[in-house]
């Protein structure tokens, strides 16, 4: 399984990313939950988003409104569009994914099968 994830950069504060995780070995991909996660220097690893094989997506608190995850099944990739980009957005972003992960269990990295070795956000004030 491998997980390349792209999209990361240098912007603004203001500006906008769109982060790309291909996804393979994954089989059938539309089966598993995909999620963001990012770590920023010094901090502990924090969830950012996640979408189920049904579509349902959830997110922290402190991206919501502003970061949309999405998916596409016949490119086994999932998207994230970050928006309003603020520099505490700064931080290694990671794609995860996982087959049987429960809903309760969607925020916790522990319970993720395959990581991807992160893209690069940074956000200048």
């Amino acid at each position: 399984v491998q997980l390349q994830a792209s999209g990361g950069g240098l912007v603004q504060a203001g500006a906008s990313l769109r982060l790309s995780c291909e996804a393979s070995g994954l089989t059938p991909f539309n089966s598993y939950t995909m999620a963001w996660f990012r770590q920023a220097p010094g901090k502990e690893r924090e969830f950012v988003a996640a979408i189920r094989y049904s579509g349902s997506t959830y997110y922290a608190d402190s991206v919501k409104g502003r970061f949309t995850i999405s998916r596409d099944n016949a490119k086994n990739s999932v998207y994230l569009q970050m928006n309003s980009l603020k520099p505490e957005d700064t931080a290694v972003y990671y794609c995860t994914a996982d087959r049987g992960i429960i809903l309760s269990s969607l925020r916790r990295g522990e319970y993720y099968d395959y990581w991807g070795q992160g893209t690069l956000v940074t956000v200048s004030s």
